[in-house]
């Protein structure tokens, strides 16, 4: 049966579920929808253009009116007749709105009368966040941003304000500066016509009425307009008025009441009755407190009654917690900031458990940091196994990321702070493991930033390996985040070590150890000298063995090679030794030895089923391809015979295994690089060097003290050993016993800055509001040693002003010709010269070129602060660490008679004949003499004389023997004919006439190469010719004059000193910083000090940003397909090594490269024209072309195992190579989106989907 269609007609207008609503009383409308289904339209509905007002009906009766503060009791008089407004009005059932109305920023606060608390009207208030937003606001006030980007922050979001500094106020963000205010004549450039219309306003000055206003007409004036604030309700009629009612009018003639606007204002005006009584003047301000901003904490001692000082502990562990860790337990409960500094395996993770565990109590978050990835994937699962609501963060994995308790590197921490997540706003706690990775070269700045960068209400966990200045550094991090942080420091480690060497694999040591550092920290050179002769008497049997054919000291074949291994792993065996990590400093060195062990089996039957049983699990979560990998296949043969691999070289997938499998005790061998002892926390019972020699990327050099202690640290188990072993092996000599000296019981490295400018730094602080670069180079660690001391310098300062304004201007120093004064600030300025000058050439006399000079016998002028001008005779030169010394006998006034007074110091005038020595000094009377200790300072002159003289009878005469004086005077003629002839020679210098006192040219220093010793003696041949013909000298108050100008000038010059060190232009890293922003500017990354499109880019990038960004916007990548695009970029997370592009590619890529190349070479040779970079041909050097065919092949789908035999490097640098691109396009991706480039970001997205494939992106272990 056929049904029939039914025509029914569309709803009319009337009949549709719409309504109105209008927007206050502006005429706008918009359109609301009703409920899906709804028989009957909503009501229409008006809101008000700021909100409904926060008011209710009052309460009947005068209630309302006599309650003083109730926002409750008036109307709105915005209000619809019959319909009074809530505060919030309840919504239509049938309304169902996306969005909240627009809320007016503001609240109403309501004014009563203070006498009688009477309502008596409402004043509108702006909100301290009103206007806030994550783009113009870093204060924790502002209102959270997108929800989205809430996690990792967002790309227009500022920073919080950084902990330490002071937030500026809502009104000096809104105020601008006075470098970006603009300059505005309000004479001549103001608009009087608006634009877009024909006529305007002029602005012409009104006439004035009635004469000149003063300011007490305008007092006066103000005090007599009735606001209406402070009218009292009437009084009943009748009622009497007392003179003392305030309601009573005020008396004629008498003056209006004076209003004060706080009662703080009123008592500030009256001092305290007992000051009124006494007079006493005001005491000053007291001194501020001495800046601490760290403090050393016992970690030695166990703290009394720690059970009972925490009864209801955060966490609890299954041991008794060391000293130290009941120390740093208090301090966190007392929300300090702690850094602890121990041993490796001392248990510094219990201090972050706890940390963590206070953060859940307190219903917080906290963040774990560390510095490989590797590190996160293992705290992830240790600590989801301790307290389970734990996430994990890192550049591709992202793992619950709203749990309590947040694990990542710092550069996402980093990366989440100058994006404004929203997560900082919960954070208490943020734990920095293996801080000490502030002294690596290249990521040392990320923990710099970091620090500096944290929110004040952030508190610190630093745990660090053993550092000499732990202390230097939390002084640091307290005075940068203005907070007392305790340091314990601990040198105790839980499982003493021992240090042995091993000589090799002869028949009387091959089973023998010989120790060189005991559990107690005695070296011993006994077992030192036995290993040398161990390896000579091994020598000597090799060389009658083989005779000339012996091989080279430093060398083995691989035969020898295995040989050492086996009877070292047989001596492991039988001592039970086992498990041993090896560290060899090269990845093909460590499969070498692994190989060399052949078919060596360390494990059981049940142990060898356990690691089959376990490989088959992991191995079976990849494809059957990457199954049958060389690199898979071997190291499973390895692995079921007890012996690991672990480099940078293998896949990530098996070092992981690597790693589970040793900490089960199933590798009892396991031969690492560096990096396994740098963050993956794996103690073993042993551990070995195979050489204390390692490549630093310049060249060869010993092992460091503190590489050492942290490699070696991994011997012992805590709870398992009661002492580690350490075994150096000596394949070669062995090494001499000062290296050995110094790499065992050395001085660690202490922590230094490695803080750098980069370019997203600048940029992306240059957004932010309110922060400049400038705060953070002021605040890194730096700069923490010339800034320590601001506020003293402060202090300081202001004494200096204080001091320059009570000395007042010198007189006749005003450049008044007719005085004869004027040319006293030149003089000065000559004196000053000459004596700077000469100081060069003082600091050249002690020097091995002067000792010619400056002999025994030599007549040289001593200017000091007993002696002024004075001739000396040169009678002995000490050598010494700090400068030579000479010993001089001085000319000098006759010593005074016994019970009178020692003559006065010779005043410091510096008339010319005294500075060019044409004046010398000369005795009253008979001559003196004194025996001084000269420095090269103290000699201002060196004369042509020598006078031919015993030193060794004269230095009898002026030292006499202790004891009784013998009854024979002793010879006495040689010192008082050397005392005469300088009186003779002084004499004849300064008598009238005389020929006077021949000087060698510039000390006497020998004419060499030195260009500052040259310039200063031309300087002081220049300067004396000019020094008479000052006329300034010539006055008789010359001396008082000068004495005043130059003490005025040098604190002068100490103030200037002070406020340039506390001033921007004494940064270490400003030059280099106005170089980085040239080089932006010239880019157009930065215009006029705002952030370009360019710079918006160049922000987003982790990674050679402005090659990138210059690609971006020049449209190098739109010809490209996907997988030729991520092939290109490939040259950008590859260390380059001058290798030539490879050919065969396509030309689309090939011509991309060369594009590539020549924006890199446009790069270097800007950076290189502002002083920054080596020039364009190295700048592209260091881009690499080796993998550009791997991974183009890769994104076209060839499998992994031929991508292995294409590839020129080893698997697990191809797996890191491409794992660090991924994160380049998903950061490239973004930028597309800012450029506005929807092809680009899909290209980009295109590409990392054809990469993120098979054994490349496998999933980590720690997070199954």
């Amino acid at each position: 049966m056929e049904l029939e269609r039914l025509a029914i007609p569309p709803r009319g207008p009337r009949d549709l579920p719409l309504a109105l609503l209008e927007l206050g009383c502006s005429g706008r409308f918009e359109l609301l929808t009703g409920a899906p289904g709804a028989a009957e339209a909503p009501e229409p509905r008006q809101t008000l253009p700021l909100g409904p007002p926060p008011f209710a009906p009052p309460p009947p009766g005068a209630a309302g009116a006599a309650v003083p503060g109730d926002p409750r009791g008036a109307p709105h008089p915005r209000a619809p007749p019959g319909r009074q407004a809530l505060a919030e009005d309840p919504p239509s059932p049938g309304l169902s709105l996306p969005w909240s109305p627009p809320r007016w920023p503001g609240s109403c606060a309501p004014s009563g009368d203070p006498q009688s608390g009477a309502l008596v009207g409402f004043a509108e208030e702006l909100l301290p966040t009103a206007g806030l937003s994550p783009s113009n606001s870093s204060s924790l006030r502002r209102p959270p941003g997108n929800p989205a980007d809430s996690l990792r922050g967002g790309l227009s979001s500022a920073p919080f304000w950084p902990g330490g500094q002071d937030e500026p106020t809502l009104e000096q963000l809104r105020t601008p500066g006075g470098e970006e205010e603009e300059d505005v004549d309000f004479e001549t450039e103001l608009l009087t016509t608006p634009p877009g219309m024909k006529r305007g306003v002029e602005f012409k000055p009104q006439p004035c009425r009635g004469g000149p206003l003063s300011l007490s007409s305008l007092l006066e004036t103000l005090d007599s307009f009735d606001l209406g604030g402070g009218r009292a309700p009437p009084s009943p009629p009748g009622a009497p008025q007392s003179p003392g009612d305030p309601r009573s009018p005020p008396k004629a003639g008498s003056p209006p009441p004076r209003r004060w606007d706080s009662l703080e204002e009123l008592l500030g005006k009256f001092p305290p009755r007992s000051s009124r009584r006494r007079g006493l003047p005001p005491r000053p301000p007291p001194e501020p407190p001495e800046e601490v901003w760290a403090e050393l904490v016992d970690a030695a001692t166990p703290v009394e009654g720690f059970e009972e000082l925490l009864p209801e502990p955060a966490h609890t562990w299954s041991f008794r917690p060391d000293p130290f860790q009941q120390r740093a337990v208090l301090c966190l409960e007392r929300g300090h900031s702690v850094l602890v500094a121990a041993h490796t395996s001392a248990g510094k993770t219990a201090v972050a458990e706890y940390a963590i565990a206070l953060a859940r109590r307190h219903m917080t978050r906290s963040v774990y940091t560390s510095p490989i990835k590797a590190l996160s994937n293992q705290k992830f699962r240790d600590f989801r196994e301790t307290f389970g609501d734990v996430g994990l963060l890192t550049g591709d994995v992202q793992l619950r990321p709203e749990a309590a308790c947040l694990v990542m590197t710092t550069e996402i921490l980093r990366s989440m702070l100058y994006n404004g997540s929203d997560v900082i706003r919960d954070l208490e706690w943020v734990i920095f493991d293996e801080v000490h990775y502030v002294n690596d070269d290249e990521r040392g700045v990320v923990w710099e930033e970091v620090l500096i960068l944290l929110p004040e209400h952030v508190k610190l966990v630093l745990l660090s390996a053993t550092v000499p200045n732990a202390l230097e550094f939390a002084q640091w991090v307290g005075r940068t985040k203005r907070r007392c942080v305790k340091v314990l420091s601990t040198p105790r480690r839980p499982v003493p070590l021992e240090h042995f060497l091993f000589t090799g694999n002869s028949s009387r040591t091959r089973h023998q150890l010989f120790q060189l550092l005991g559990p107690g920290g005695a070296f011993s050179t006994q077992g030192y000298y036995a290993a040398v002769e161990a390896k000579k008497e091994q020598s000597s049997k090799h060389a009658q063995s083989f005779g000339a054919r012996q091989p080279h000291a430093g060398g083995h074949n691989p035969g020898q090679e295995r040989g050492v291994w086996l009877s070292l792993l047989e001596t492991l065996r039988e001592r039970e030794l086992l498990p041993a990590v090896t560290f060899t400093f090269s990845r093909g060195r460590c499969e070498d030895q692994a190989a060399a062990l052949g078919s060596l089996d360390l494990l059981a039957g049940p142990e060898r089923g356990q690691v089959r049983q376990f490989l088959a699990r992991c191995l079976a979560r990849l494809r059957g391809s990457d199954r049958r990998l060389p690199q898979v296949l071997q190291l499973s043969e390895l692995l079921q015979r007890g012996i690991g691999v672990h480099h940078g070289g293998v896949l990530p997938l098996l070092k992981e295994v690597v790693e589970m499998l040793f900490s089960q005790g199933l590798v009892k061998v396991l031969f690492a690089t560096e990096t396994f002892a740098m963050g993956v926390n794996m103690p073993a019972r042993t551990v070995v060097f195979d050489s204390i020699r390692k490549h630093d990327g310049n060249g060869f050099r010993d092992l460091l003290p503190g590489e050492y202690t942290q490699m070696s640290g991994r011997a012992g188990r805590r709870g398992l050993d009661a002492t580690g072993t350490v075994i150096i092996l000596c394949k070669g000599p062995v090494p001499e016993l000062a290296d050995l000296h110094r790499m065992m019981l050395g001085r660690p490295s202490p922590l230094q800055s490695r803080f750098r400018l980069t370019y997203p730094m600048i940029l992306l602080l240059l957004r932010a509001p309110a922060l400049r670069p400038h705060d953070l180079m002021r605040r890194s660690f730096a700069e923490f040693p010339l800034r320590r001391d601001a506020t003293a310098q402060t202090r300081r300062v202001a004494a200096l002003q204080e001091a320059l304004s009570a000395l007042g201007d010198p007189q006749g120093t005003s450049g008044d010709p007719g005085g004869g004064h004027g040319d006293l600030p030149q003089y000065h300025r000559a004196v000053v010269g000459l004596r700077r000058a000469r100081a060069v050439l003082q600091r050249c006399l002690a020097q091995a070129g002067a000792q010619r000079v400056l002999a025994p016998g030599r007549v040289v002028v001593v200017c000091t602060a007993r002696h002024r001008n004075a001739l000396g005779l040169l009678l002995q030169v000490t050598p010494g660490g700090c400068g030579r010394t000479f010993t001089a006998l001085v000319l000098s006034e006759k010593p005074p008679e016994a019970g009178a007074a020692p003559p006065e110091p010779p005043q410091d005038v510096p008339y010319p004949e005294d500075l060019l020595l044409t004046r010398l000094f000369l005795p009253e009377g008979p001559p003196g003499h004194c025996l001084e200790q000269l420095r090269p300072e103290d000699i201002v002159g060196v004369t042509g004389k020598t006078l031919r003289v015993n030193p060794e009878i004269l230095l009898q005469e002026l030292r006499p023997p202790r004891g009784p004086r013998p009854r024979s005077p002793g010879p006495g003629g040689a010192l008082a004919a050397a005392v005469q002839e300088l009186f003779r020679l002084a004499g004849a210098a300064g008598g009238p006439g005389g020929p006077g006192l021949p000087l060698l040219e510039a000390l006497g220093v020998p004419p060499g190469r030195d260009p500052q010793a040259l310039a200063a003696a031309a300087e002081i041949r220049e300067l004396g010719g000019t020094l008479r013909g000052f006329r300034c000298v010539h006055s008789p108050r010359f001396p008082q004059q000068y004495s005043q100008f130059a003490a005025r000038q040098e604190l002068l010059q100490q103030l200037e000193e002070l406020q340039f060190q506390l001033s921007d232009q004494s940064l270490l890293l400003l030059p280099e910083y106005h170089q980085r922003l040239e080089v932006l500017s010239e880019l157009g990354y930065v215009s006029g000090g705002a952030v370009a499109l360019g710079g918006r880019v160049a922000a987003l990038l982790s990674t050679e940003q402005l090659v990138l960004t210059e690609l971006l916007l020049g449209n190098v990548l739109a010809p490209l397909r996907p997988e030729e695009s991520v092939a290109l970029l490939s040259c950008l997370v590859t260390p380059g090594r001058g290798e030539p592009p490879p050919e065969g590619l396509p030309p689309a890529l090939a011509e991309g490269l060369e594009r590539l190349r020549a924006v890199a070479a446009r790069v270097g040779l800007l950076e290189q024209r502002h002083g920054l970079g080596p020039g364009p041909d190295d700048f592209v050097a260091q881009f690499g072309f080796s993998l550009v065919q791997v991974v183009y092949e890769w994104a076209r789908g060839m499998p992994f195992a031929e991508i292995a035999r294409l590839s020129p490097v080893q698997e697990g640098s191809v797996v890191r190579a491409i794992q660090r691109l991924e994160e380049l396009l998903r950061e490239l991706r973004g930028a597309a989106r800012v450029v506005g480039d929807p092809a680009l970001a899909s290209k980009m997205e295109a590409a990392a989907a054809m990469i993120k494939r098979d054994i490349v992106f496998a999933a980590s272990l720690y997070t199954q």
